[in-house]
């Protein structure tokens, strides 16, 4: 009789609670994405930058951004989750999860700045100077306003990417989105409406991104 009890108990049906959890679990899936999408974007737009006017970047930074692009991400997690304790230097799962995502993220960014200053034609670049501006100012009234329209689809790729494999970080225990769900389908064995429930809030997470950065062309085409 008891037994049957504790079974009644723990698969329960989908509550109103439930739903709150899975929120939570959004919230931890958007906290981590925007670190790692907001400073990855700038750590790859400055190594994007070192790999364009420099050849020694580009066989030294070059082939260790090779390596955070080329292994997969889950690997990356699990290698770095444990061996820092190895080092005496344990991180929590946020933490190594962040870490991970910061740099895998700025690998992606990297190449995609990278073809955003190449895509400014050498001649708008030799008239800028030509008229007596320094190198940065050339960057920065020159390269950026183009490279930026050039790139901006590619980085909002890279964006959604990265807001998806953060649910890679649920491997180190970290309760983000898909961690959350994981846990509620095991009690309550209703995958399809908490699956479903899972998937409108990636939707609710990726929606803005790409409105935003639509709108960003949009406003662009008519400048």
């Amino acid at each position: 009789m008891s037994t049957e009890v504790s079974a009644i108990q723990f698969f329960s049906g989908f509550q109103i609670n439930d739903l709150w959890y899975l929120a939570k679990g959004a919230g931890g899936t958007l906290v981590i994405s925007a670190i790692a999408i907001s400073v990855g974007t700038v750590l790859g737009c400055l190594f994007g930058w070192a790999l364009s006017v420099s050849r020694w970047a580009n066989i030294t930074l070059g082939s260790v951004l090779d390596v955070f692009r080329s292994v997969p991400l889950i690997i990356q997690l699990l290698l770095f989750f444990n061996f820092f304790p190895i080092l005496g230097l344990p991180v929590g799962p946020f933490a190594a999860g962040t870490i991970v995502l910061i740099f895998y993220t700025a690998a992606l960014v990297a190449q995609v700045a990278r073809g955003g200053i190449e895509a400014v034609p050498r001649s708008m670049r030799n008239a800028a100077r030509s008229l007596g501006m320094t190198y940065w100012q050339d960057i920065r009234y020159v390269v950026m306003p183009v490279g930026i329209r050039a790139v901006l689809p590619a980085w909002t790729g890279v964006a959604l990417g990265v807001l998806k494999d953060s649910a890679l970080v649920s491997v180190l225990g970290y309760i983000e989105l898909l961690r959350a769900s994981q846990i509620l389908v095991t009690r309550t064995q209703e995958p399809l409406i908490i699956l479903t429930i899972v998937g409108l809030f990636y939707f609710a997470l990726s929606y803005p991104i790409s409105k935003m950065t639509a709108r960003l062309e949009q406003r662009w085409q008519y400048d």
